[in-house]
């Protein structure tokens, strides 16, 4: 809006100069280019993006499985740990040994986190593994891929939004530089007796 202002009060300003009126237009350009590119860069990230994570979605879920686990005991001296994959980050977790068969059949031990609150030998509960029983993390869901997918886009959007405002603020620099520069000169031009013409001294 301060760019159409700025044209509209520099149109018939007699004390206008084209420095005054170029960088009203550059203000404008910049306003333009910032409605119309950084929308069409943020969807385009955005969608880059959102093809990208629900593929991955789309590889984890073939990939992970969920199976039952048995727990053979707790872990001595473990404390309760905070889940990093859960929602919220502030599920705790137990460190159990549990056996469990993996999806190609194969019986597999091992030290993993329930989050069963009293773990007891004997207790069930599950968790994700690959085809071979190796535990990974649960996979990514639709949903927080969207969301990742979002926030990417609008994050391209507003570092679109900024480069255009730097390179917007780096010409009008430029050609304030160039004014006082022109300034200096005329000054130079002028002398020390500006001023002083027709007094007779």
């Amino acid at each position: 809006m301060r760019a159409i202002s700025g044209l509209w009060r520099w149109r018939h300003n007699p004390l206008r100069r084209a420095t005054d009126l170029a960088e009203a237009w550059v203000a404008l350009a910049a306003l333009l280019l910032i409605l119309v590119v950084t929308p069409l860069v943020g969807s385009f990230v955005g969608g880059l993006a959102q093809g990208a994570l629900q593929s991955s979605v789309r590889e984890q879920r073939a990939s992970r499985h969920l199976v039952t686990a048995t727990v053979v005991r707790r872990v001595p001296g473990s404390s309760l740990d905070v889940d990093p994959e859960s929602a919220t980050g502030r599920d705790k977790r137990t460190r159990v040994l549990a056996d469990w068969t993996a999806p190609d059949g194969t019986v597999h031990q091992g030290r993993v986190m329930t989050s069963l609150d009293r773990p007891e030998p004997g207790d069930r509960f599950q968790m994700w593994t690959d085809r071979q029983g190796r535990t990974v993390a649960r996979p990514l869901d639709a949903a927080t891929a969207a969301t990742h997918a979002v926030i990417a886009g609008v994050g391209a959007a507003l570092l679109a939004a900024g480069l255009i405002e730097g390179v917007r603020r780096l010409i009008v620099w430029r050609m304030v530089r160039l004014r006082y520069d022109r300034w200096d000169q005329a000054w130079d031009k002028a002398g020390p007796d500006w001023g002083r013409t027709g007094t007779g001294s």
